[in-house]
């Protein structure tokens, strides 16, 4: 007999709110229980009238393990989203409404120390999903039987799509240009490890199915490349950086596009906000992954494009709530559009270079380096549909530094971009004509390579930034 729970959207505004919709909600999943097997038990209404009778959770549950054991079965037992309303509670910072819930004689507790009671009756077999072990950590010895099998070797390729998966529903669905859709669909939702020894990459299944209902709907590529469970992950992330400390060390991961770390499989609440645990919760909630062994711990990347541009849409957001940064977004797309469709990226340039980089405080010029000045052009980039912004594009010439590759969904795009970025203090003018010289030949390298060399519909161009106020821009004919 299945027994499945799904604890997304309780009501988590305060604990009684919560305990009530806990409480329904399991109600609700019984009764339907029931009725799926009403020809197993004698008088089901009967049964029901119990159980909205019970005085709390525990009893509740209680009163199905005892009813199922009346008729000799057994349970398996899935919990969907097990952690949901804990995250809204640990992302909107409120450790004693956590702790209340969770520890002493909380009522999550109660309802997962009776669950541990019914295994050694009629609960079967238990199998839990949800984004972190963190609440699972802090019941401690009020369910100490679980397994956290989020790492295993042999579960890698799980919950997530293989490219060879992808290719048959690709068939199964009659898609025409095969190879071009998965070139695309692996740059928007592949990446994923969740072991460092795996061997194979997985795709993000909603994003997939969600990409494929939408072009199966309308014979072309969706308007929006992300739906709404990467809005909710989005948002979660945003109340997960209110403090200064986990801001700054987001920012740096979106700079680096990664961060070397270990990641940790024992959580508690009392230090979500330690560095390795933060960096943790990230991996869990998909927006890192595993890339490669370093030394003796993790490299850990954002795994794709989608996740990228919700990074950089953090920033953009971050900069305005920081700085007062609140750019005219048609004149942005102006500038951009004079990139795509006339070749004259000096504009895109300027705009940037007097709306947002001379507003920087003199603070954050300790930051201020050739990574920042990338990630803040990425960052404006992407909210153009012109182009789908790639950074350190590999080349068998090296790494380009930006690539502006058309976005599918406007193809009448005239121009791609190869942009060399250099950055050099005030101080080091002296420097200018060296750095000139050394990114002329970086773009050359790069514009013959390839799959790129002879190509009249790419642009280069060489932008040198000098300072936060000064720069200077060399197109390559």
């Amino acid at each position: 007999m299945i027994f499945r729970l799904d604890f997304s959207g309780l009501d988590t505004s305060n604990r009684d709110r919560l305990e009530i919709s806990f409480k329904q909600n399991l109600i609700d999943a019984m009764c339907g229980f029931l009725d799926d097997y009403r020809n197993m038990f004698n008088d089901i209404e009967q049964i029901k009238q119990r159980i909205y009778k019970s005085p709390d959770i525990k009893s509740i549950v209680s009163q199905l393990v005892n009813e199922v054991k009346k008729v000799e079965q057994k349970i398996y037992l899935i919990i969907d989203e097990y952690d949901h309303f804990a995250n809204d509670i640990i992302a909107q910072g409120d450790s004693e409404f956590y702790k209340e819930i969770i520890r002493a004689s909380g009522f999550v507790r109660d309802f997962y120390e009776t669950l541990k009671i019914g295994t050694e009756t009629v609960i079967d077999r238990m199998f839990i999903t949800g984004i972190s072990p963190v609440m699972m950590d802090d019941l401690t010895s009020g369910f100490n039987i679980a397994l956290n099998v989020t790492m295993d070797l042999s579960l890698n390729e799980m919950l997530g799509f293989t490219e060879e998966e992808v290719v048959k529903v690709l068939e199964e669905i009659g898609v025409e240009k095969k190879d071009e859709l998965i070139h695309h669909l692996r740059e928007l939702y592949y990446g994923y490890k969740f072991n460092k020894n795996a061997k194979t990459r997985v795709y993000n299944p909603d994003m997939v199915l969600y990409f494929l209902a939408q072009y199966k709907s309308t014979g072309g590529y969706p308007e929006y490349l992300i739906d709404d469970n990467m809005k909710t992950d989005y948002e979660r992330l945003n109340r997960l950086t209110r403090n200064e400390q986990n801001r700054s060390l987001l920012e740096k991961i979106i700079k680096d596009e990664g961060i070397v770390a270990e990641i940790v499989t024992k959580f508690s609440f009392d230090r979500m906000y330690d560095e390795e645990y933060f960096v943790s919760l990230l991996f869990y909630m998909g927006l890192l992954t595993i890339e490669r062994q370093e030394k003796t711990r993790l490299f850990l990347k954002i795994p794709n494009y989608v996740v990228k541009a919700m990074m950089w849409e953090y920033i953009e957001n971050n900069l305005k709530k920081q700085h007062s940064i609140d750019l005219d977004l048609n004149e942005l797309r102006k500038t951009i559009e004079e990139m795509a469709y006339e070749g004259r990226i000096k504009p895109y340039v300027e705009y940037i270079s007097q709306n947002v980089l001379k507003t920087l405080s003199n603070r954050d010029m300790i930051n201020f380096d050739e990574k920042y000045i990338k990630l803040i052009l990425l960052t404006y980039l992407v909210n153009s549909k012109a182009y789908r912004p790639v950074s350190e594009r590999e080349t068998d010439e090296g790494y380009i530094d930006i690539y502006l590759e058309r976005d599918a969904r406007i193809p009448d795009v005239k121009y791609e971009w190869l942009i060399e970025l250099k950055y050099i203090k005030k101080g080091e003018r002296n420097s200018i004509d060296r750095i000139i010289e050394e990114g002329l030949k970086q773009l050359k390298r790069y514009g013959e390579s390839k799959g790129l060399q002879g190509r009249k519909d790419l642009k280069q161009a060489l932008l040198i930034f000098i300072g936060k106020d000064e720069y200077r821009v060399i197109e390559v004919e």
